[in-house]
């Protein structure tokens, strides 16, 4: 059998890309084979993904519509109206995944974060979102611009982790899940709390999101993205993911 030419292989991997074949690949293998078992840990964070394309230009912010009221301060009893739901308040509203998806922003920026390390680093490209379960078999992912807050992200994976997984038993994330519609022991700017041993313990567990995007990175192609867009850059990651997830289900069977 002939190596397809680098222009058939374009072309196959373009049509990869738009019918999000790797993605549906990964949905069906997570069900099959861990679908009906119990799932002790989700470990939630998100990875830097760049990529050699130009920033996409931030778009003017539109003018909230609240009602019209007359200029100058309210009248006494009379209550400013409220300001429109944000996109976190939507979600936990009871927004449809599919909406959820695709009310997030895909365009290539400008995104900051802080490492394993504690300093900040910014990069232009994309940010992947991603659920790993016990083992580092990652279950859901998501890939968004690089500035959209992880907090943004927590409600959609979770809707994904809990369509493909019967039974998961604790949801483990860092202080960036720092809402109300988002459980968060240490939410930013109030005073840390100690945990009891066995919360401590199971705090722990998040290194298996941090292991998992550097196998992700270091051995499946994360940290070499060559293709442009976010359908292509999603397919080439999903490819790694889907050669990750096989590595580490063979652990599990074996």
């Amino acid at each position: 059998m002939e190596i397809p030419s680098e222009s058939v292989f374009s072309r196959a991997f373009a049509e990869f890309a738009m019918s999000e074949l790797p993605q549906r690949v990964h949905a069906a293998t997570i069900k099959m084979y861990l679908g009906s078992r119990i799932v002790c840990h989700i470990s939630r964070d998100g990875t830097k993904i760049e990529a050699r394309e130009k920033r996409a230009k931030k778009p003017k912010k539109e003018e909230a519509a609240r009602p019209k009221r007359k200029p100058g301060r309210p009248k006494k009893g009379e209550e400013p109206p409220p300001p429109p739901p944000t996109r976190l308040e939507r979600q936990a509203a009871g927004m449809p995944l599919q909406e959820m998806l695709d009310d997030l922003p895909k365009v290539c920026d400008r995104g900051s974060k802080k490492n394993s390390k504690g300093y900040s680093e910014s990069w232009n490209g994309y940010k992947l979102h991603v659920d790993w379960s016990d083992g580092g078999i990652p279950i859901s992912c998501i890939l968004t611009s690089a500035s959209l807050h992880d907090g943004q992200v927590a409600i959609p994976l979770a809707e994904m982790s809990n369509e493909r997984l019967d039974t998961i038993l604790y949801e483990v994330m860092d202080s960036a899940y720092d809402a109300k519609a988002i459980t968060d022991h240490n939410p930013r700017g109030s005073e840390k709390k100690e945990l009891d041993p066995a919360k401590k313990l199971r705090y722990r567990e998040r290194s298996t999101a941090e292991r998992g995007f550097g196998r992700l990175k270091d051995e499946f192609g994360g940290r070499m993205v060559r293709v442009r867009g976010h359908a292509k850059i999603m397919a080439h990651l999903m490819f790694g993911i889907l050669a990750l997830m096989a590595d580490q289900l063979l652990c599990l069977i074996v």
